[in-house]
């Protein structure tokens, strides 16, 4: 399979003073996944009673790839748990798979709730790109308080299709991240955004995600932005409308 040529693009960890260089309170996590491989990732704790994001990322780079979005979000009053998957930045040197994926995302929830005691209801599971799928998958097999799915596509098979015209690219990759399969049973409140830009999953296939959820469902699509500037773009509203849907979440829990 050529998963690990077309799925997977992690990048190696550079070893800096990235809580000092962000000016956030990075609290550095050590963890294990379910099938105990040995994963890392950033604590970052605005108060303690405030909502905790647990963000699955998309298929490259590493969790210092997202520091500039993670401090806009601890700005609006998020605690947030990022995590870099198996094979990614710190996280143990082992092929990443969509099994394992799913199982690093299991472990990253263990160790909010078993560990530092985070109640479910205080928990929100944001997926980007790839990181959707899992993210959804974890939504089937942990309760949380609402999904935020963004940049996100049905399956593998669709992006296949959608890239080379139809044809079956797919069927030389193991990996399948069939979110679809998983939507129609997620009952969790759920907001679904993408670019309308986007020339890596095109909206097109992020509206067959929200079509495909099972209410209650809001759907945001962000004019002018792309895959990867989806927070940049939206700027002040995008940061507006996911405080309003999380605040609205936990309501609802």
């Amino acid at each position: 399979m050529l998963d690990q040529f077309f799925v997977y693009h992690p990048e190696p960890w550079q070893d800096r003073d990235w809580a000092r260089l962000s000016g956030l309170p990075l609290e550095d996590v050590w963890f294990e996944s379910v099938d105990g491989a040995r994963l890392f990732g950033w604590y970052v704790e605005a108060a303690a009673d405030r909502p905790v994001m647990l963000w699955c990322h998309g298929n490259a780079g590493n969790i210092i790839n997202r520091l500039e979005n993670l401090i806009l979000l601890y700005q609006i009053g998020l605690s947030v748990f990022l995590f870099d998957y198996r094979g990614y930045g710190r996280s143990q040197n082992i092929r990443p798979s969509e099994k394992g994926l799913y199982e690093d995302a299991y472990g990253a929830y263990d160790y909010l709730t078993r560990v530092r005691r985070i109640r479910s209801e205080r928990i929100i599971l944001f997926g980007r790109s790839l990181g959707a799928s899992v993210a959804g998958e974890l939504a089937v097999q942990r309760p949380a308080s609402g999904l935020i799915l963004e940049s996100s596509f049905p399956s593998i098979e669709a992006v296949a299709k959608s890239h080379y015209g139809g044809f079956p690219a797919h069927w030389f990759l193991g990996a399948e991240y069939r979110l679809i399969d998983r939507l129609p049973y997620l009952s969790l409140p759920k907001l679904i955004i993408h670019g309308d830009k986007d020339d890596i999953i095109p909206i097109e296939l992020g509206r067959q995600v929200f079509d495909a959820a099972k209410p209650p469902k809001e759907w945001y699509a962000i004019q002018g932005s792309g895959h990867n500037d989806t927070y940049a773009v939206g700027g002040g509203f995008y940061f507006r409308r996911l405080g309003e849907f999380i605040r609205k979440a936990l309501a609802s829990y």
